[in-house]
């Protein structure tokens, strides 16, 4: 099969389409949480900003698919749209199940340029989806969370790993239709980039934030948040090169379930295995004895 041809687009539109499942989040078997778990939840820092992300996407996938002139694509990507849209529903109905407390913040404004602002959307998440499939697995082995609560977001997961699937088909079958197939691996590194570049941004205004404020806050620090009650807990003894192979291992498992003739977003796990092997290669940091004792 030739990518960029019909059979392409047929492949990657009808594959997405007809494994699409029906679901709300009012149907998912919410667990009971004991206090301790809860208090874990409720202090997880992301929740704020994946609810306005995926909320976002929706809306914003949901008036892009109206532009696009080939109806499958059309119907595909509307679909993606109403996928995003109940991802968010989903964590609204936890925020409110569990009395997640949430700063009120105006929605995120829908930009003008549509297509850029998919493309743009299309490889944050291809970039953060691998790195929530390694955190996630890691948490589920910490037992962070009762394991009712992974069985719910495994397949939401999963929905992710299709919408990386069908966009980096999409992107393709775009690019080659346009005539610059031959820009696709310069591309992904400056799409990339600019993900990586983005939330190295966003984590550095969050931690001036943090440091501008710190002393306004040392009368609610009982309140210790994800940070504390939670990374703690299964990274002490996880290196990076041992984070990155169960990024790497969850990515392989989770495209591994798709149509071989499928595109899958390899550019990031290729960096990664390089990265690791690299890692690999220095000294290895010797065990603190003292922390130990401690």
């Amino acid at each position: 099969m030739r990518i960029g041809s019909e059979e392409h687009k047929q492949l990657f539109c009808q594959w997405f389409m007809e494994s699409h499942r029906l679901y709300e989040a009012e149907q998912l078997p919410w667990p009971q949480l004991d206090s301790t778990t809860l208090e874990r939840l409720q202090g997880i820092p992301f929740w704020d900003e994946a609810l306005q992300t995926e909320k976002k996407a929706g809306k914003m996938l949901e008036i892009y698919a109206v532009t696009v002139q080939d109806p499958l694509i059309r119907e595909a990507i509307a679909l993606q749209g109403q996928e995003e849209a109940r991802h968010g529903r989903v964590i609204e109905y936890l925020i409110d199940r569990y009395n997640v407390n949430l700063p009120q913040k105006p929605e995120r404004q829908i930009p003008d340029n549509l297509e850029p602002a998919f493309i743009k959307f299309g490889y944050g998440e291809c970039f953060d989806s691998f790195f929530a499939f390694g955190l996630f697995e890691i948490a589920r082995q910490a037992e962070l969370m009762p394991e009712a609560f992974f069985t719910i977001f495994d397949p939401i997961l999963d929905e992710e790993a299709r919408h990386m699937v069908f966009f980096i088909n999409w992107i393709a079958y775009k690019q080659v239709q346009e005539g610059r197939g031959w820009l696709r691996p310069f591309n992904s590194l400056w799409q990339y980039t600019g993900a990586l570049q983005r939330r190295l941004d966003n984590l550095s205004g969050i931690t001036q934030k943090k440091k501008s404020s710190n002393k306004q806050k040392k009368k609610s620090s009982n309140k210790k948040g994800f940070t504390a009650t939670g990374v703690k807990a299964f990274t002490l003894n996880l290196t990076l090169d041992q984070f990155l192979e169960v990024c790497l291992q969850e990515n392989a498992k989770r495209m591994s379930r798709y149509d071989e003739r499928l595109l899958r977003p390899d550019f990031l796990p290729m960096l990664t295995n390089v990265a690791q092997r690299l890692l690999k290669l220095l000294p290895k940091r010797r065990p603190n004895p003292m922390a130990n004792a401690a």
